[in-house]
């Protein structure tokens, strides 16, 4: 789409060089910031990039901060006459972080270039607000598709009061996840495991089903990746699933939805929820514990349950070389799009958005 001055109707094209690399900078954070956005910022001087900067960890300084943190001794006087770009409106709040508008205000900086206007409450246009009644020009909508589709996670928290929701899955060619009788059988390979890993670390849930939990075993954890392990969720209805299983261990915390009790024991939190209308109930239930994101990866009678409620955001789904004739089938999407597809070793990953959720994806940007 065409990208202009949102205040005086200027193209702002020679505007991206500077805004893609805040957005590359801004995903260096990815599942570090939650439940914060990511962000990157870059300070400008006669077309030098004199500092640079983004989000590293939630509770830690903002993108901006650092990025004025980052210039040299021998440039800070050019400061008040630089341009900032910024990959998300500046927030207007004390919260862990002093309000990065007033940082901006008080460094002197003139002009201020972003992609999104942050839906957050606390900030939702007072930053722009506090950047404007200081007499600093604005540029808005750099690049704000790309910027959506970064922080499509933040985005659906705040607009759609739910996480954003990833199925993932692996199928055999002739489109089945598992064989009849429920026994092990290894669909992909090591690299397509491996960036299963890593997508876990990004995300800030993941979860499963009964019948997955009971059969497959899982852990739920990132053991072939390093980073951060997502909050592990299995259904549980009538609390069948044997404590030896590993979603029991001390890897992460552990929630269990059951329709009995409400408890805590150790790192595993028992949750009280009604089945007869679990998905908003959960839902509701993971937005109040400020969880951004879900994977699910099993089994198919839950994501085909989502599917089936339209709460889905994002599908991404492995077919290897093997067939099994017969099996469980693969879940059936909905009112997809196709994104786009990559070969993981010998496997093919194809990855499709809900159209009706509005989180397209921009070509070139990082899942």
């Amino acid at each position: 789409m065409a990208l202009y001055c949102s205040c005086h109707n200027l193209t702002i094209m020679p505007h991206q060089p500077y805004m893609l690399k805040c957005l590359q900078l801004a995903q260096k954070g990815k599942g570090n910031t939650n439940p914060n956005p990511m962000v990157g910022a870059v300070l400008v001087h006669n077309d030098r990039v004199i500092g640079e900067g983004w989000h590293h960890y939630y509770g830690m300084p903002h993108a901006e901060v650092n990025c004025l943190d980052n210039v040299s001794a021998e440039d800070r006087h050019l400061i008040p006459e630089s341009t900032m770009y910024v990959s998300l409106e500046p927030c207007a709040h004390y919260g862990l972080t002093p309000p990065c508008a007033n940082r901006i205000v008080e460094e002197g900086i003139k002009k201020v270039v972003i992609a999104n206007t942050d839906p957050f409450a606390k900030v939702n246009g007072r930053g722009m607000a506090i950047l404007e009644s200081a007499g600093v020009a604005l540029v808005s909508g750099v690049m704000e598709d790309e910027g959506w589709w970064m922080n499509r996670r933040f985005f659906c928290y705040h607009t759609r009061k739910r996480p954003y929701i990833i199925l993932k899955w692996a199928q055999t060619a002739d489109r089945y996840v598992g064989k009849s009788d429920r026994t092990s059988v290894k669909i992909t390979g090591a690299e397509s495991q491996q960036l299963s890993h890593k997508w876990r670390t990004e995300e800030a849930a993941i979860m499963v089903g009964y019948m997955t939990a009971l059969n497959d075993n899982p852990h739920l954890t990132a053991r072939h990746y390093k980073g951060k392990q997502p909050l592990r969720i299995a259904l549980d209805r009538n609390k069948n699933l044997p404590q030896s299983h590993n979603v029991f261990d001390t890897e992460a915390p552990t929630w269990i939805i059951n329709e009995h009790d409400e408890t805590v024991l150790g790192n595993v939190h028992y949750i009280h929820l009604r089945f007869d209308h679990l998905i908003p109930q959960l839902l509701d239930r993971l937005h109040e514990a400020k969880i951004l994101s879900v994977i699910i990866e099993g089994g198919p009678e839950l994501q085909n349950s989502l599917i089936a409620a339209g709460m889905w955001d994002e599908a991404r789904v492995f077919t290897g070389k093997m067939t099994l004739g017969e099996g469980v089938a693969a879940p059936v999407l909905r009112n997809e799009i196709y994104a786009f597809s990559q070969p993981s070793g010998d496997d093919n990953l194809q990855v499709y958005t809900n159209i009706n959720n509005g989180y397209a994806y921009v070509q070139g940007m990082e899942l």
